[in-house]
């Protein structure tokens, strides 16, 4: 079978209905989502929950975006509050979307649709699919084929989901591949007690 981006386009289908959100961004990974709604939203300093996988912290900090910590503890998901961006790493859920959000989610190991790779952002804004989509795929706009006679471009990031891996999540949704949903919170170790050497970003 030949993969084209008709196969990513399939997928934000698979994934909008079962979510409820009314657009999807595929990316390579929930962090790569998260950088592009930080690059896009510009919030500002935010809050990060202190209980999370290390790649967020270090997304900040490369970015320079302050941030405080919070220790309150949480389920499935959290918010960079005061910003609209949800870490929704650990739930992905039927229905989940709620409108107005910036959820993104993970397709990495550990998660309930365990592709190995990858992570998706959820909007209910046309607007926001459409540069967040340009961004995580170099600038391009995926219509024009070859992507030579696009003339214009935004900055755009090498942050796209791989073909090969958005056939394997359509196939696993199709087949009902999904782990169970968390009980329980994950644990993880307090970030804000980790001695990260932030000079050599």
């Amino acid at each position: 079978m030949t993969l084209t981006y008709d196969t990513l386009k399939q997928f934000e289908s698979v994934i909008s209905e079962y979510t409820g959100a009314p657009y999807v961004v595929l990316t390579d990974s929930c962090t790569h989502a998260l950088e592009l709604c930080i690059r896009y939203r510009n919030p500002g300093p935010v809050i990060c929950s202190a209980y999370t996988y290390l790649s967020v912290p270090m997304m900040l900090y490369k970015l320079g975006v302050p941030f405080y910590w919070d220790h309150e503890p949480w389920e499935y998901e959290y918010r960079l509050a005061p910003s609209n961006i949800w870490d929704s790493a650990r739930a992905f859920d039927k229905g989940m979307y709620c409108a107005g959000r910036l959820q993104c989610v993970s397709f990495g190991p550990t998660k309930r649709l365990e592709i190995g790779h990858g992570g998706a952002i959820l909007t209910n804004k046309h607007h926001e699919y459409v540069a967040l989509k340009r961004m995580a795929y170099d600038g391009r706009d995926l219509d024009i084929k070859p992507w030579q006679d696009q003339q214009t471009f935004s900055i755009g990031y090498h942050y796209g989901m791989r073909l090969e891996d958005a056939q394997l999540g359509i196939q696993m949704m199709a087949n009902n591949k999904l782990k169970e949903k968390y009980t329980q919170a994950v644990e993880y170790p307090d970030c804000s007690k980790l001695n990260i050497d932030k000079s050599s970003k």
